[in-house]
């Protein structure tokens, strides 16, 4: 296979994982429906960081080093799925309190972006593409690795950056919609609460697996 049809075809995996409602995608709409479009684009920017985070930490050897000890990757997976159920359960608790907005910090640009980069770090799902699929991808030859790994890393940043980034665009409109309809931004934010939830139950669920 020729360079360029490998990079498409990365390319084509890439997409297709991104688009998969997820964690990262919950995360990045709710933040733009809550929070606005800047908030949402905001979280997309922690996100995409912590895609870079990942692609360092696989070349530094990381992933390999959490398949070699399995109990180092079941802590992340817990971790993980605590992690979501506290952010979903705080939408929960705080029911029509978003309607207008989440107040001071947790509304802020930076708070938004540390949280989508913790979202992204503690993902297991972002391990697992980086021990299974990523590797698939680079090819030994003249090119060193390393570039190679640079490459595939911004065509995963770019991808994400459209998909999530039109998903706050949208998310950021539809939040304006909610502002006038106090009833219905209530129903949407338990929903995503409820959704994060279950998001992280079934992180549990595959952590128990695991184990037993």
């Amino acid at each position: 296979m020729s360079a360029n049809a490998n990079l498409w075809l990365y390319f084509v995996v890439v997409f297709g994982i991104i688009a998969l409602p997820g964690l990262d995608m919950a995360f990045v709409m709710g933040s733009a429906v809550l929070g606005g479009r800047r908030a949402g684009l905001a979280a997309v920017a922690g996100i995409v960081s912590g895609g870079v985070c990942h692609l360092a930490m696989s070349a530094l050897g990381v992933a390999a080093l959490l398949r070699l000890w399995p109990a180092l990757f079941n802590a992340m997976l817990g971790a993980g799925a605590l992690y979501t159920a506290w952010i979903g359960w705080q939408i929960l608790g705080a029911g029509g309190g978003f309607v207008q907005h989440l107040p001071g910090k947790a509304c802020g640009m930076g708070a938004t972006f540390r949280r989508g980069l913790v979202t992204s770090l503690l993902n297991p799902k972002a391990y697992l593409f980086m021990l299974a699929i990523f590797p698939q991808f680079l090819k030994p030859g003249p090119e060193p690795l390393w570039t190679q790994a640079a490459l595939l890393g911004a065509i995963t940043a770019l991808t994400q950056a459209g998909i999530y980034g039109a998903l706050a665009w949208l998310g950021g409109g539809a939040g304006r919609w909610l502002e006038g309809r106090p009833g219905a931004a209530t129903l949407l934010a338990r929903a995503m609460g409820v959704l994060l939830i279950l998001v992280a139950a079934l992180s549990a669920a595959q952590l128990l697996g695991s184990l037993f």
